[in-house]
């Protein structure tokens, strides 16, 4: 689930307490923690609601001016159910102190291993792991399109593939491109990464 900027903020200090949004399914699970900008945001209890049911308060808890311009957000004609989400700021994102060690021991080392070797494993495209370190080290701040024309992956299927690497605390990702993080470099040194 994205959440502008300007909603985040909202979120973050605290007067902003509501999500909506119109979903042919839900998207996010109650009691969930989502990685954002900000850090991570607690998902409360989803409740459906219709139209009718949502108060001008609910608008301003979400950080529109009125009813009104709350169901301007949504997209035309989409034809999904509206979810009433309670959202809270939860922490920092634990992935920023992760890629940012300069340290690996052994232990780490062969732990961070074992989760890229099952990313592998369980990959459709197999082996994809190393390919796109290789490509995110080589060419700092290149963007997704430029990384699957280096490695042969499609664009849509690397993102989200490229976020998990992030959720290891391997890549930063920026509003254009990607670059190895602290931990990623010492991690692609020792395993000895090359094309």
């Amino acid at each position: 689930m994205l959440i502008k900027e300007i909603h985040l903020s909202g979120i973050r200090s605290g007067k902003i307490t509501l999500v909506f949004r119109k979903w042919q399914k839900a998207a996010v699970k109650s009691g969930s923690l989502l990685h954002t900008s900000i850090g991570l945001v607690a998902i409360g209890a989803l409740e459906t609601v219709n139209e009718e049911d949502i108060t001008g308060k609910d608008a301003v808890n979400a950080g529109f001016a009125d009813k009104k311009q709350l169901l301007a957000s949504f997209p035309p004609g989409n034809t999904g159910t509206i979810f009433k989400i309670p959202v809270s700021y939860h922490s920092a994102d634990p992935r920023i102190k992760l890629r940012t060690q300069t340290e690996l021991s052994e232990q780490q080392f062969a732990g961070l291993k074992g989760k890229l070797e099952r990313l592998d494993q369980f990959s459709k495209k197999g082996d994809w792991t190393k390919p796109v370190l290789y490509a995110i080290k080589e060419n700092p701040g290149l963007h997704a399109t430029g990384i699957a024309g280096l490695t042969g992956f499609e664009k849509e299927w690397l993102k989200p593939n490229i976020r998990k690497l992030k959720n290891l605390g391997l890549t930063i990702s920026h509003e254009v491109g990607y670059e190895l993080s602290p931990l990623g470099k010492i991690f692609v040194e020792k395993i000895g990464i090359n094309n």
